[in-house]
């Protein structure tokens, strides 16, 4: 695995996946963290990790600006110089707590722009890099240190088994990780000629941030 870009890196399970990178045996060359507000507050473990790893690097990224999703695969593409990237984590989400009475539209444009909207324009802007790092690498079994797109989604997105209903509906949640499946899926199938894997992850309900101290 030589290069990695982890969205939403800044705080919760996007720093705690760039700290196991960095702290691998062997790390990646490249490991590009992206977040809002690279140098803000929110920001500052992720800069204490940069200040001490010279193959971290700190992206601007809004996964729910098209711009900067552009600008961001530009800048990743200079540093890599001619190489490509294997692997791509689509890992920044929001969640609005909400009940099916109060859910509204803009909690549903807002959740939706970011959980599902966002890793598709992520792959199709970071697609190149990914096919170069799959052209790159002999072999036809797709795997992370080829080329792959991990989703992290949540079995809160799952129809078939809506666990934890009575704990919280979470409507907006629900359906914007629902959709991040099928766009998994639908990437997964439109990408496999080009030798990329994609998969989406349910990494567990996590005391984060936004996971809070109900986490396990």
């Amino acid at each position: 695995l030589q290069s990695v870009l982890v969205s939403g890196a800044n705080r919760g399970i996007g720093l705690g996946l760039v700290q196991h990178l960095l702290a691998m045996p062997s790390p990646p060359k490249w490991v590009f963290a992206g977040c809002r507000e690279p140098k803000g507050q929110r920001a500052q473990e992720l800069q204490n990790l940069a200040s001490k790893h010279p193959n971290l690097v700190i992206i601007p990224l809004e996964v729910s600006d098209p711009a900067s999703i552009k600008a961001a695969a530009s800048t990743v593409e200079k540093l890599l110089g001619g190489s490509g990237l294997n692997l791509l984590i689509n890992n920044a989400g929001v969640a609005k707590v909400s009940t099916l009475q109060d859910e509204t539209l803009e909690n549903m444009r807002e959740v939706y722009t970011t959980n599902t909207i966002g890793p598709m324009l992520m792959g199709q802007a970071f697609l190149p890099l990914l096919k170069k790092a799959a052209q790159g690498s002999p072999g036809s079994a797709l795997s992370c240190s080829k080329a792959a797109i991990v989703n992290v989604s949540s079995a809160g997105g799952s129809i078939a088994s809506a666990r934890g209903w009575d704990m919280m509906q979470i409507v907006s949640y629900r359906c914007s990780k629902a959709a991040l499946n099928m766009l998994t899926k639908c990437q997964s199938l439109g990408y496999q000629e080009h030798g990329i894997l994609c998969v989406a992850l349910h990494p567990g309900w996590v005391q984060t941030d936004m996971g809070s101290s109900g986490g396990h």
